[in-house]
């Protein structure tokens, strides 16, 4: 969904200026009640069996999500009404696709927000019907907005959802029967090399022993190759192991060594919690991650840093922020960065932000692009990584 759909809605709605000021005298009237109407908000989920399937953290999260709710209600009515906002109300409806959350109950919540808040309205201007009515209107104008951003977005992740795993599909068959195939021939090389290099003339000829030995490296990047096709294709199970994100960022340093002209930072990874997870895998994406980081900085001295902290939205999830200082992404690679065989390198597989991805997603998290300004410059990526129940 793009800004300038959200500028086609507000136009649909006929939202205008002096709707945001409407909404901005609505605020004073109403903010007393925010905590009320959040109370009866999460009460009316926790006491329908289906609806509170669906809550994230179950009981114990609701504490976060009621104050999560009441900010909500404080940029609904003070805004600004600009881009920011509208991604802000984009990621909403992406957290419904990931914890498949029904449309049905969006439009059960956002009617249920709409009544407390007209009736709020309405029992302070009951002397001034003409003033009420120019702020319901603009109330009612903000909340279509709202719900029609949230239906939107989550219209188009479930699409590109779908559209990955019919690709994936695919790409898996294809990937399957070539992978399977090819790990025959490249074992027959294998042994006969083995028998190659036994022989006297691989001992006495120093360039006989030479080019088996390039041979032998190559079988090895070939094995590489097929192993890293087959891992996108198939589910390894997952351990759940406590694993400490800080020890497995080291080992990430420890694997892929920066060069001197790099300088790599880290802040806030000593101060998470306890995961529970995968620790080779987990360890497999900030290897790939750190990897393109560095890569994309190409000859040119940079800077590539992590930033961890729990998550601001009342998630119980972990988000990590890493970015570089490299030439970041074109607007028509960012699209299609997790995709497989999507590369910008001259020999790179496009593999890797693909696996990334899969293995975050397999623990519960996910991982996006999300440039900013302020940052780097270059490309930036943020992760989510849930946080087990007994976490805080």
């Amino acid at each position: 969904m793009t800004q300038n759909v959200f500028e086609e809605l507000q136009r649909y709605v006929d939202f205008r200026a002096d709707d945001g000021e409407a909404l901005r005298a609505l605020h004073p009237r109403v903010q007393a009640h925010f905590e009320r109407i959040a109370d009866v908000f999460y009460r009316r989920i926790l006491e329908h069996p289906e609806a509170r399937k669906a809550l994230e953290g179950g009981e114990r999260q609701v504490g976060h999500l009621k104050v999560t709710l009441q900010d909500w209600m404080d940029s609904l009515l003070l805004g600004p009404w600009d881009a920011a906002y509208f991604e802000r109300r984009c990621r909403i409806g992406r957290v419904h696709v990931r914890i498949s959350l029904p449309q049905h109950y969006m439009f059960g919540a956002m009617n249920l927000l709409r009544q407390a808040l007209t009736d709020v309205l309405e029992s302070s201007l009951r002397e001034q019907p003409d003033e009420a009515a120019r702020l319901r209107r603009a109330l009612g104008k903000i909340l279509d907005l709202e719900l029609a951003i949230m239906l939107h977005t989550y219209r188009e992740d479930l699409l590109a959802q779908a559209a990955r795993a019919e690709r994936l599909a695919t790409f898996g068959q294809l990937v399957g029967s070539i992978g399977h195939e090819l790990r025959n021939p490249l074992g027959v090389i294998e042994t006969s090399l083995f028998i190659l290099k036994g022989r006297p003339a691989a001992q006495e000829d120093p360039r006989v022993a030479k080019h088996l030995e390039r041979i032998g490296e190559q079988v090895d990047v070939a094995n590489h190759i097929v192993t890293s096709l087959l891992d996108m294709i198939r589910a390894r199970p997952l351990t759940h192991a406590p694993v400490r994100l800080e020890e497995v960022w080291t080992s990430a340093l420890g694997a892929v060594v920066p060069p001197a002209r790099v300088r790599v930072s880290a802040r806030g990874l000593e101060a998470l919690p306890p995961l529970r997870g995968d620790p080779v895998q987990l360890l497999q994406v900030f290897v790939n991650l750190l990897d393109n980081a560095v890569q994309a900085l190409g000859d040119a001295a940079g800077e590539v840093r992590l930033e961890a902290a729990l998550a601001e939205s009342g998630a119980r999830e972990v988000w990590l922020v890493l970015e570089d200082s490299g030439p970041g992404l074109e607007p028509a690679i960012r699209a299609r960065v997790f995709e497989p065989l999507m590369t910008t390198r001259a020999r790179g597989l496009g593999l890797g932000l693909a696996l990334v991805r899969r293995i975050l997603e397999r623990h519960g998290g996910g991982i996006e692009h999300a440039p900013r300004e302020g940052g780097l410059g270059g490309a930036r990526f943020v992760l989510r990584l849930p946080l087990p129940p007994e976490a805080s």
